[in-house]
């Protein structure tokens, strides 16, 4: 009787220990609200029946975007794996270690910026019927 308590209990332990660290359920995302996702726009351009010009237009932002994207998420990636192999050594340098974090997060910066600036000029291009059209084929979390 007495070994089934001890389980119980500490099976309640790590229980309540888990339920503590759990993440709490993100909320509902403002920002992505108010926004459109490019794929969503490429997906449905006809259903939004995009003019030839608001066609040309988004692509010239999508490819711009990706200009800033691609060496930005090169550098990112390089930035991270130094960051890693710092905290891996047996006694991490705080200074340099806290530095490479800067430079991560200079880069993860940059890489949102341009992603809000191409969401936003895909936003603009399109006439606010388009955009509420648009709002229905997005996937739930960002209607």
């Amino acid at each position: 009787m007495m070994p089934r308590i001890i389980i119980t209990a500490l099976a309640l332990c790590l229980w309540t220990a888990n339920a503590a660290f759990a993440q709490p359920t993100p909320g509902p995302d403002p920002i992505g609200a108010a926004l459109i996702p490019p794929d969503v726009v490429m997906s449905h351009q006809q259903e939004l029946g995009l003019s030839d010009a608001q066609r040309q237009a988004i692509q010239m932002d999508a490819l711009s975007a990706q200009q800033r994207f691609m060496p930005a998420q090169w550098q990112l990636s390089a930035a991270t794996e130094k960051l890693a192999e710092l905290l891996k050594q047996s006694h991490v340098d705080q200074a340099q270690a806290l530095a490479q974090l800067d430079a991560i997060l200079k880069l993860e910066r940059e890489i949102k910026h341009a992603q809000l600036t191409l969401m936003i000029e895909i936003k603009n291009e399109l006439t606010p019927q388009q955009q509420a059209t648009a709002r229905q084929f997005a996937p739930a979390g960002a209607k």
